[in-house]
């Protein structure tokens, strides 16, 4: 049997890279040696690729993987045919690489920075295409983009950094008028939970306000739907497929940051605690979500199911979501019937076709 080349990404420029190394351990050992050439390569904060030269992934969290002493520098060049080029002395080794898999979270990873350099050197890539991956990343474009289907979100309002340093007054007054307490507040570009409050007042809305935009100009103001939450894991390129859907029970304020990867408060339900004609509207509304953001390979899906109707309420839509030991995405695909490792080799198989 021949061996697929694959370059796991990880690490990045981004505030999610922590998440990232995490992530990338969980991927990289449950990849069969037997099947892959693998080739993991980690982008420091600093920008800096480094091919990991180590075996014992679990170097990677601790940042431990970036002083082994068989690391080398390297890259992957936009020009067609040259692959992964990584650097010993003066001397450039090429390893052809027949699919990335960019466990990237974030920006300059899962936005389609990435996948437009791949798009041009020609290699295929686990996960959306450029447009996908950036309309996705920027959770006011997927808005407008969701508002032209049948699936309701939450009411919304976007807000810049300038119309904020501009006017706060003015800005905190639209949002009121807009909306009751409490609001979301969330940078549009930013996963993971990071830079997102919970406003229950005026004086929590502009600290809200003020903290998202240090992470995006893009800020979005949005209606509280008081709900289960919900998560659907989709799998495919034409044909997508969901998984049964899981429900968290934050133990918190809401699903933060902190709450994912930090502490155990969180509950994971699997299934979601819903009935079944409102399991399968939220699996129908998954696959409307991510076919009309035009999604490849792979997406985690977010909803509200209200308490009082069991209305489905779409919340955003994650293009490359956490592949961690306890990541839902996972999970849902393990209690669908397809354990990890068999879910890497999809996710890599459906990154080839054509």
């Amino acid at each position: 049997m021949n061996k697929r080349s694959v370059c796991v990404l990880f690490g990045g420029m981004s505030p999610e890279h922590e998440v990232s190394l995490r992530s990338a351990e969980s991927v990289l050992n449950h990849m069969d040696p037997e099947k892959y050439n693998i080739f993991p390569v980690g982008i420091t904060r600093e920008g800096q690729w480094i091919l990991y030269g180590g075996k014992d992934y679990s170097s990677l969290p601790s940042g431990a993987w970036k002083s082994c002493p068989d690391n080398r520098r390297a890259a992957i060049s936009p020009v067609r045919g040259q692959g992964l080029l990584n650097f010993e002395g003066d001397c450039v080794v090429r390893e052809r690489i027949d699919v990335v898999f960019p466990v990237l979270h974030g920006e300059n990873g899962e936005d389609g920075s990435i996948q437009g350099l791949l798009q041009l050197a020609g290699i295929p890539c686990v996960g959306s295409a450029v447009a996908a991956s950036a309309t996705c990343m920027d959770k006011s474009l997927t808005k407008l983009v969701i508002d032209r289907t049948k699936v309701r979100q939450a009411r919304w309002q976007l807000v810049t950094a300038r119309e904020l340093a501009k006017n706060a007054e003015a800005v905190l007054d639209a949002a009121e008028q807009a909306f009751s307490y409490p609001v979301f507040v969330k940078p549009a570009g930013t996963g993971s939970s990071v830079g997102v409050s919970k406003a229950k007042n005026r004086a929590a809305l502009e600290i809200a306000l003020q903290r998202a935009a240090k992470y995006d100009a893009k800020v979005l103001v949005e209606e509280f739907i008081n709900g289960h939450e919900v998560e659907v894991a989709v799998l495919g390129n034409s044909l997508p497929a969901a998984s049964g859907c899981g429900e968290i029970d934050a133990g918190t304020e809401f699903y933060d940051y902190d709450a994912k990867y930090l502490s155990d408060c969180a509950q994971l339900y699997i299934p979601a605690r819903i009935d079944e004609a409102t399991a399968e509207a939220v699996r129908e509304a998954a696959i409307c979500v991510y076919e009309a953001m035009g999604c490849r390979g792979l997406s985690r899906v977010d909803f509200f199911v209200t308490y009082d109707t069991n209305e489905v309420v779409f919340n955003e839509i994650n293009t490359m979501p956490g592949f961690t030991s306890i990541s839902m995405y996972p999970k849902l695909f393990a209690a669908s019937g397809i354990p990890y490792s068999e879910l890497i080799d999809s996710l890599i198989a459906l990154a080839a076709e054509d």
